[in-house]
């Protein structure tokens, strides 16, 4: 399978004043297509990948040989996290959850503002370079976890809900080295219908 950079669905200067149209023309059109390229170069001619989604690569990656891990955890990886991260980002700016994903959010974490809290921590966590997410255990709880450089919470058999990009090449253009300015502003793009199709799609299929 070849895997091509997904467009994204919003003008690159439609996010400002959160995220600057220059951050975002690097981020997707240099970093995202860096991993892509770099992904269909590491995998060219393996049989044993050659049919599966970037989704089975990830949730398979202890299966492979350790160089074709290498090429999967960090640009694999690096193809899914930012396919997502342009997914669930919007110019509708200050959305808010679904009530039924509100409700999981209070049961899960006492309160959306005590789930903030505790993934804005979640973000400043991060030594040097990864992300923080929100996911979906395999027993359904929701959860508040990070990972470092391009690691997927699907090598883990985590799901995805959320995702913040805190290496600095996501926000050091406007924000230098203010990650907790960034981090703030995150919550002003999030795109909260795609966050809780999300949540639909893992309660009824998976991934």
């Amino acid at each position: 399978m070849t895997f091509t950079l997904p467009e994204l669905p919003y003008a690159y200067d439609a996010l400002e004043p959160y995220i600057d149209e220059e951050t975002m023309k690097l981020h997707h059109d240099k970093h995202h297509q860096t991993y892509v390229n770099k992904l269909n170069a590491g995998l060219k001619n393996n049989d044993q990948t050659a049919n599966m989604s970037i989704q089975q690569l990830l949730q398979n990656l202890n299966k492979f040989p350790e160089d074709i891990q290498a090429v999967v955890r960090n640009n694999g990886g690096g193809h899914y996290n930012h396919s997502l991260f342009g997914k669930i980002l919007t110019p509708d700016f200050d959305s808010r959850p679904s009530e039924e994903l509100l409700e999981e959010l209070n049961q899960a974490f006492g309160s959306y503002d005590q789930f903030q809290q505790s993934f804005n921590d979640a973000a400043l966590s991060v030594f040097g370079s990864g992300w923080a997410w929100l996911v979906k255990e395999e027993n359904n709880a929701l959860n508040i976890v990070t990972t470092k450089n391009q690691d997927s919470p699907l090598t883990v058999h985590q799901s995805p809900l959320l995702g913040l990009d805190v290496w600095e090449h996501a926000y050091y253009l406007k924000y230098q080295n203010r990650r907790p300015e960034y981090v703030k502003a995150f919550w002003h793009i999030v795109n909260w219908d795609e966050v809780n199709k999300r949540l639909n799609h893992f309660k009824t299929i998976g991934e």
